[in-house]
């Protein structure tokens, strides 16, 4: 029996897995994946990282171990250390797919801290160390797509750093994280270095649109539209990445050897349950794409995905239903800059949350070191 999952290679999509924890490392599941469900990276954020440390018993011996040395260790500098080894062991899995692909796929993803969104000096700084820090060449360092973000993402790209730009909702963010991209690799030219190892993904983020524009769109008494804009908006982004990067400005840059930025669409767990516990893989299928799953999501697509090439189908359908939210009175920009704000907030939180369940685990284990 064929796994869905594979098959989706066929169409030139890479999948990722949207977890990462210290006991499927130490159990070998990730490698599972990579051997057998063709799984090709890893992302992370906050959330994840709260899930993963603030519960059992798996992270317990390192923690001892620090605290034996340094009892007196802040819960932030914990759980640094935590996750770079939970990151550099992911990393030392999925080199054998960034090593195949000549470093198409095989990426593990750390997150820039949350408290950093509105502060391009702090994302530069804290983007080189946790660079340098993991110190695998398939690491990509997460960046938020805020304002402040964008500089960070030009000047990371151009110290030959590859990057994960998070929390992109609206095609005009996106348009402004592709420049980011190509005027850091135009920088780096300019300084006579290579840009034949950098690589980049924009994740896309999908799920949370419809939940946002599902909620104005019952205010106003349209059913019709609802849970559709999330689709049709990617499918339109989609076209705008062959226009970015079939460009005479990029392909000056292929040349010296530049790797497309491609789209990650991240937030594909379905939040309604009227709608498949499926459809935001299925719908997203097409060549130079990748799509981040949670496990759930990536069991359900195993067990009853048909994969199929539908990112380039119904195109003027998507066209007319971002122009009848428009009629209808509500601002696509408007929304996608207030989901950007608060993913912000939410990782935010659950950073705040992650360092107190640090702080309780460190408690636990002092009383018995």
């Amino acid at each position: 029996m064929k796994n869905p999952l594979i098959e989706l290679e066929k169409f030139g999509q890479s999948i990722w897995l949207d977890n990462i924890n210290r006991d499927m490392l130490i159990k070998g599941e990730l490698k599972m994946l990579v051997d057998k469900a063709g799984l090709k990276g890893v992302t992370s954020n906050p959330s994840i990282f709260q899930k993963a440390m603030g519960s059992g018993h798996a992270y317990d011996d390192q923690i001892k171990e620090i605290l034996s040395r340094n009892p007196e260790i802040s819960a932030g500098d914990l759980f640094d250390i935590l996750a770079i080894k939970d990151i550099q062991d992911a990393t030392d899995v999925l080199k054998v797919v960034y090593d195949k692909t000549n470093g198409y796929d095989g990426f593990v993803s750390i997150e820039v801290s949350p408290k950093l969104a509105y502060d391009t000096e702090g994302t530069i700084a804290e983007a080189a160390r946790l660079n340098k820090k993991v110190g695998r060449p398939n690491v990509m360092v997460k960046i938020p797509a805020t304002q402040e973000g964008l500089p960070a993402i030009r000047k990371m790209t151009s110290e030959g750093v590859s990057i994960n730009i998070t929390l992109i909702f609206s095609p005009t963010v996106y348009e402004q994280v592709v420049d980011a991209y190509i005027s850091g690799l135009e920088d780096r030219v300019n300084k006579g270095e290579s840009i034949k190892n950098i690589s980049s993904v924009a994740s896309f983020f999908i799920s949370r649109i419809d939940t946002a524009v599902d909620k104005e769109l019952q205010a106003k008494g349209n059913k019709d539209l609802q849970g559709k804009l999330a689709i049709a908006n990617a499918k339109l982004v989609y076209q705008k990445t062959k226009e970015f990067f079939g460009s005479e400005r990029f392909k000056k840059l292929e040349k010296a050897g530049a790797k497309k930025q491609r789209l990650l669409w991240a937030s594909t767990s379905t939040k309604n349950p009227e709608y498949s516990d499926v459809l935001y893989v299925e719908e997203l299928i097409g060549r130079d794409t990748i799509n981040t799953l949670p496990p759930a999501t990536l069991n359900a697509y195993r067990d009853h995905g048909n994969p199929a090439d539908r990112i380039e189908t119904n195109l003027e359908t998507a066209k007319s239903q971002m122009k009848q939210i428009a009629d209808l009175g509500i601002d696509f920009e408007v929304v996608t800059r207030k989901l950007t704000d608060d993913g912000v907030v939410l990782f935010s939180d659950s950073y705040r949350d992650l360092i107190k369940a640090i702080e309780r685990k460190k408690s636990e284990v002092l009383q018995t070191v």
